[in-house]
């Protein structure tokens, strides 16, 4: 338990959605462009942009606001220290691949850096040092292979005696020249610069299929169609998932972020623990003052314990190193990891050189989700790129990709079973105000949820996308799914994909 007296948010809402943005109309009849990009993120806003200044003719479609999915959740960090990571590349790809990985990133922050300064972006954008630590002997050395990796690639880099907070530290590795931002308000100016140029948003336009061909048609759910030349699928998860069959190479974990002002004064630099449960710290200008983001606390999605115990515990290490004395904001973020950890951003099979995909970035978005786009660019253009081979979506590693989508497949036939199978002893009548969980109803299993109003709402818990049992998410009240990361609200709207379709509503 916690030991300040500050009050927990109600609900999540990230402090980056402060920001007021445009508003965009839906789409509401068939229409045609060169390049549709399905997701208004950091990846489809870069790459409209980048392709509007080319001379196309571009539509972002979204499916709800614009900058309100993973973007939207992150914690901004411009990093190509990406958690121990480099060593574990080198093992699998070798010196050459490994430093294509970490070039794409220097590469990606050379290039948000640039354009702050060229268009003049406030963005509470600063240089920073990225700082990875351990807190035991077995990470200690896990950090010093990791030196030992960025000294192998000519990573710019050095050891520290500690960092400056009360954690006792093992070992404790820089990387030099990072860099943190706002990223919505970054982002803004890019979209409206998008816009200038004759881009086009649709926001509150569900993608829902691509029909392929040399000029292909994105299909929303409404059923209006969007012909293009290209496609480029930025929207988290791919929305045409079956093809490449995604749902089977991509593993959604969560993640939870606090905002908080604190005693101790947060001296700048950013920090991620190497040990597990994982911890990171930055800070963000907030109202002349820092508010401090303090996240970590990954699992699987739909898996563990109450969500709401990811954020206390959280709290309680917050507390002990730093103090809270407000805690204005939490919020959780949804990454996908790749079967080898490396994204997938390319054309979204071998054989359909039209339709791109990017996706698979786990908790580095900003700099992978800004790599994706330049490449994609490139690739639209026909250009050559140095990154296209390393994050081709065709590949496929034998080490350690078969094994793991062998588990990973296993761990999603043993949910399916598990959900139908599960007894289910709650009634609605057992549900407090906001309170939600699985009850039964004639027989069945269902979701329910009571607001603070006291309404129940009822919805049926299979997942449409491929009839996994959805688990209840008492921090963010929504139903989760434990097999390919579906995400929906209590009301059965889908909120994450890659499920297309809300669960059905059920009556009493």
């Amino acid at each position: 338990m916690t030991t300040s007296n500050h009050k927990t948010p109600q609900y999540p809402e990230p402090y980056w959605r402060e920001e007021e943005l445009p508003a965009f109309d839906k789409l509401r009849e068939d229409a045609q462009t060169e390049v549709a990009i399905v997701g208004g993120g950091i990846t489809g806003i870069t790459a409209g942009y980048l392709l509007a200044k080319e001379g196309y003719k571009v539509a972002i479609l979204e499916a709800g606001n614009i900058l309100n999915g993973t973007t939207g959740h992150t914690t901004a960090k411009l990093t190509a220290q990406h958690g121990l990571i480099y060593d574990e590349l080198i093992s699998h790809f070798g010196e050459e691949k490994t430093k294509l990985y970490y070039q794409a990133s220097r590469d990606a922050i050379e290039f948000v850096r640039n354009i702050v300064s060229e268009k003049q972006i406030d963005c509470d954008f600063s240089n920073e040092e990225a700082i990875i630590y351990a807190v035991s002997e077995e990470y200690a050395r896990k950090v010093e292979k990791e030196r030992q990796a960025y000294e192998k690639l000519g990573i710019p880099s050095g050891m520290k005696e500690s960092i400056p907070f009360n954690i006792n530290t093992t070992a404790v590795l820089s990387m030099l020249d990072q860099a943190q931002f706002h990223p919505l308000k970054y982002l803004k100016k890019l979209l409206k610069d998008f816009v200038d140029l004759g881009g086009i948003v649709y926001e509150n336009t569900t993608a829902a299929d691509i029909e392929e061909g040399s000029l292909p048609d994105v299909v929303t759910r409404e059923g209006h169609r969007l012909k293009c030349k290209y496609v480029i699928s930025a929207s988290h998860f791919p929305f045409a998932d079956m093809k490449g069959f995604y749902f089977a190479r991509l593993s959604p974990e969560r993640s939870y972020v606090l905002g908080v002002k604190t005693k101790e004064d947060f001296p700048g630099g950013m920090y991620y623990s190497a040990d597990s449960p994982t911890r990171s710290l930055r800070y963000t200008p907030y109202n002349g003052d820092k508010l401090i983001l303090v996240s970590g606390d990954s699992h699987k999605t739909g898996h563990g314990p109450d969500t709401m115990k990811h954020y206390e515990a959280l709290e309680v290490f917050a507390e002990e190193v730093l103090g809270i004395t407000d805690y204005p904001y939490r919020w959780s973020a949804q990454d996908l990891y790749t079967l080898d950890k490396v994204p997938y951003i390319g054309p979204i099979t071998s054989k359909q050189k039209n339709i791109f995909v990017a996706t698979g970035y786990r908790k580095w978005g900003m700099t992978n989700g800004t790599a994706a786009a330049m490449l994609i660019k490139d690739q639209i253009m026909e250009r050559d790129n140095p990154y296209a081979e390393l994050f081709t979506p065709s590949r496929f590693q034998a080490d350690p990709s078969i094994k793991k989508l062998i588990a990973a497949n296993t761990d999603v036939a043993g949910q399916l079973i598990k959900g139908k199978l599960e007894f289910v002893p709650k009634e609605t009548a057992d549900l407090s105000h906001d309170e939600g969980g699985v009850v039964m109803i004639n027989g069945k299993r269902t979701g329910a949820y009571r607001d603070p109003d006291g309404s129940l709402h009822l919805v049926d818990t299979t997942c449409t996308h491929m009839g996994c049992e959805c688990e209840w998410n008492h921090g963010d009240r929504t139903w989760d799914c434990p097999c390919h990361g579906s995400r929906f609200s209590y009301d059965g709207t889908v909120v994450e994909g890659p499920a297309a379709k809300p669960l059905k509503k059920v009556e009493e």
